[in-house]
């Protein structure tokens, strides 16, 4: 009887449970769900589309980005720029240059400050996140606090701040910029995810078992602490790259003419834009849609690995 009971009862909790979900990983069990979600694909797509355009697209631009291939045809006048025609699908910038090649170079550009802004900030964020989630006390107050005033200066105002400290302003200094922006956001998450992980049971039995607070850090806390960070990267992309479109429109990126990037290009239309309204139309949709593409996929992830949104 007693045998019986037990068989159903494991057979109703396996009815229960849904064969995509057993012995899945955390991970595993997230792909189940982001391969049926439509929005996850189009972000999928966008950010694929984009990483190719940036890796391969300056290789088959036709022309030089920095040169005025088109001078003939543009002057200082505001209704000489030259048009789109054959060879130049895009036409000219205010100083003749062909726009798709620049825009294609652009692409680099803006990819680079995306990425490297976004590791920097990562890695600094790690240190923080890990020393006062780990440590505690005294050393958690003092890095939350510093962490606490870097977030209550709103993001651009802060990487303006750390731009016009350079005397030369160039593409490093636009990732430097942005990437300090950065550090507190991924310090207060990972310290927070830390701190849920400190009173776990695998956390104490590994205290009473007596492993050191280092094996407990790395072994244990750090590696079950990543997920929301790593989620977190991929939406802090669209904030980094729309941070850097900013500042170089403001004239505080690269000043290299033969190194378009879309934030710059923008800065450059400003002047005729009522004129020629194409030559920031296509830098700005080029942004946003990047941004939205890096934004579905964050938010997908951030959705697939959240127990809350499990059904």
């Amino acid at each position: 009887m007693v045998t019986t009971y037990r068989r159903a009862r494991e057979q109703r909790i396996d009815s229960l449970v849904t064969s995509d979900d057993k012995g899945l990983s955390l991970w595993g069990s997230a792909w189940q769900r982001l391969r049926v979600s439509p929005l996850f694909w189009v972000g999928a797509v966008i950010v694929g589309l984009f990483l190719l355009l940036a890796i391969f697209g300056p290789l088959f631009a036709p022309h030089d980005p920095g040169a005025q291939v088109l001078i003939g045809q543009t002057s200082r006048a505001r209704n000489q720029i030259a048009p789109p025609q054959d060879g130049f699908p895009l036409g000219g910038d205010t100083l003749g240059r062909d726009l798709f090649s620049r825009m294609l170079v652009g692409s680099r550009q803006t990819l680079l400050v995306g990425v490297f802004a976004t590791m920097i900030g990562l890695i600094g964020g790690l240190i923080l996140g890990i020393t006062a989630g780990a440590f505690g006390g005294w050393v958690d107050t003092v890095i939350m606090r510093i962490v606490d005033v870097m977030l209550s200066i709103p993001s651009l105002l802060l990487a303006i701040s750390i731009a016009v400290l350079f005397a030369n302003p160039s593409l490093t200094s636009v990732i430097i910029a942005v990437a300090v922006v950065q550090i507190p956001v991924f310090a207060r998450l990972l310290r927070g995810q830390m701190l849920a992980q400190r009173e776990s049971d695998h956390v104490l039995a590994a205290r009473a078992l007596g492993v050191k607070r280092g094996a407990i850090v790395f072994r244990h806390m750090v590696p079950n602490s990543l997920s929301p960070v790593i989620v977190q990267a991929t939406l802090v992309i669209a904030t980094s790259i729309i941070d850097a479109a900013a500042l170089s429109f403001l004239g505080l990126g690269s000043q290299n003419v033969s190194e378009s990037e879309w934030g710059q290009m923008l800065g450059e239309a400003q002047n005729v834009i009522d004129s020629h309204p194409g030559l920031a139309f296509w830098p700005a949709i080029a942004i946003i849609v990047v941004c939205l593409g890096f934004t579905l996929l964050g938010e997908s992830l951030r959705e697939a690995i959240d127990p809350k949104s499990r059904r």
